[in-house]
């Protein structure tokens, strides 16, 4: 897929992933051979197809597991013609490659482990994000920040479904392996947890999709001088 916006620019960049990704590009491309060549390493060359010559390109090279999918990825920066794009494209399907889903790539990174499903969900957050707290946020989430609280969160679950099952496995026993205030606080900690977490919810609305403002007042009140301040 075209991993740039559609159009014309300087740069356009092309991702290819998956476990046939490094024996396609190799057909096409003409300088070394990338089967060869160590991960995140670049190399210059040209994309021909038949004798046509296609474009100059850079060629990124990530192998899995040590990329943004988990699999193999060769990104091509070429020039940002939308004619080279898809002519890229184009022969790029003719040697056995196929067009990605929408989200494929995320999805694919969610499927091989390489993120969980609030990372995913930030990338197309990171993407949208208009004003500095939206972007914070949604990078502080695909960096782990959310993961962690939830995985905090779930221990302590766990470890409150091991203590009372430890308590009835042994009910018969009269024996106390926790005592109850230890229930308690751990009940605590766990509502308070989930309330913050619940809470958070229309903070994070509010950040992602900003909020609808109308200033009225009287004539000459002052209404265009607060908006321009």
């Amino acid at each position: 897929a075209l991993a740039t916006p559609q159009g014309s620019g300087a740069l356009g960049i092309i991702r290819v992933s998956g476990p046939n990704t490094f024996a396609i590009v190799n057909e096409l491309f003409t300088g070394k051979d990338l089967t060869n060549q160590k991960t995140h390493t670049l190399h210059f060359g040209v994309i021909k197809h038949q004798q046509e010559i296609i474009d100059e390109v850079v060629l990124s090279l990530f192998r899995n597991p040590k990329s943004y999918t988990g699999e193999d990825i060769i990104e091509i920066s070429c020039h940002g013609s939308a004619y080279i794009q898809q002519r890229l494209l184009q022969i790029l399907i003719e040697a056995g490659a196929r067009m990605a889903r929408p989200g494929e790539f995320t999805e694919r990174a969610f499927f091989n482990g390489k993120m969980d499903l609030t990372q995913a969900e930030a990338v197309a957050d990171l993407i949208a994000a208009n004003s500095k707290a939206a972007q914070q946020t949604a990078l502080k989430q695909l960096r782990g920040g959310f993961s962690e609280d939830l995985q905090k969160l779930r221990e302590e679950l766990i470890h409150f479904a091991a203590l009372i099952e430890l308590e009835l496995d042994f009910s018969e026993e009269d024996v106390e392996f926790a005592d109850r205030g230890q229930f308690m606080q751990l009940i605590s900690q766990i509502k308070s947890a989930t309330s913050k977490l619940i809470d958070s919810f229309r903070l994070g609305n509010v950040i992602k999709n900003g909020v609808r403002v109308v200033i009225i007042g009287r004539l000459n009140a002052g209404k265009s001088t607060l908006l321009n301040a």
